[in-house]
């Protein structure tokens, strides 16, 4: 049986990447967003961070774990969860969830949001804001005045980068295709060839950066919670983590919206119950 060398070089490239390179990263990775990386992943990870070392003018990955696990490491750690971390995401992804919360969560969110009670919807994951401004919009489309109630989307993600194009509200004519004609002309503004949220539109939504695998500050419950793509780059232990740590920010009617390739797992498993494709509500909960 041939026995792999782990010094050997891992990726061809113009450093030197090893399997031992590799695992240090893949674990820094997953002790610090709880991203589970397989080995079939190494020329991704060689060619998302080679950059890096280029930038930071080191020779190897050797050098780059050194770096990234030593005491003024923090900032490079977040420079490599950033660069490995993949962002997909589209206004209106999995149209769906948003129908679901249209005809089912809002009328009567919004009956009590005109009686003065607050909303609070969080968009775990936001990636640059896509998912959380249609969650806007369709409150915009049953509310106009909405920016005027106490509700708010909550918009979290690791990505600082993400956060920050999140709150500029700048996007190009490709990603604004699938906003609605209508809402895009009256809650965005023409900037040359792309769109930028309007003010009334921004204001239902608050941008924070957000490490899922650390403490959360929010104390106050939920009536939606969307994470949606964001727990398939966990193990199922933390998968079962995040979404048993969702339970008791649920209010008593609250869904929670999930990616339609994940399944729930662990206590939220046991606690939540199907209401629609991939969505989900506490057991017991008065229909």
């Amino acid at each position: 049986m041939t026995v792999r060398d782990d010094r050997q070089q891992l990726v061809d490239g113009e450093f030197l990447f090893t399997a031992e390179d590799f695992r240090r990263i893949a674990a820094t990775l997953h002790a610090a967003s709880g991203i589970a990386l397989p080995e079939s992943k190494a020329t991704l990870v060689y060619s998302r961070l080679a950059k890096r070392l280029r930038t930071l003018g080191l020779e190897s990955f050797r050098d780059y774990c050194a770096l990234v696990a030593g005491a003024g490491g923090l900032d490079e750690r977040q420079q490599m969860i950033v660069a490995l971390t993949t962002n997909v995401t589209r206004f209106f992804r999995e149209p769906h969830h948003f129908e679901h919360l249209k005809t089912q969560v809002l009328p009567p969110l919004l009956a009590a949001a005109r009686r003065g009670a607050p909303v609070r919807i969080w968009s775990a994951g936001c990636s640059n804001g896509q998912e959380p401004y249609s969650i806007a919009l369709t409150i915009l489309s049953m509310m106009p005045e909405a920016p005027e109630h106490d509700i708010r989307v909550l918009a979290t993600d690791i990505d600082s980068q993400m956060i920050a194009e999140g709150r500029a509200g700048l996007y190009g004519a490709g990603a604004m295709a699938p906003v609605p004609g209508e809402l895009r002309a009256r809650w965005f503004e023409r900037e040359g060839d792309d769109w930028r949220a309007s003010d009334p539109l921004k204001k239902l939504v608050v941008f924070n950066e957000l490490n899922l695998m650390t403490d959360w500050p929010m104390r106050r419950q939920f009536q939606a919670i969307f994470c949606r793509n964001v727990v398939i780059y966990f193990e199922e232990a933390t998968q079962a983590k995040v979404f048993g740590r969702f339970l008791p920010l649920m209010g008593p009617d609250a869904r929670l919206y999930i990616g339609h390739s994940e399944r729930l797992c662990g206590e939220a498993a046991q606690r939540l119950e199907t209401d629609g494709v991939t969505t989900y509500r506490l057991r017991g909960a008065a229909r």
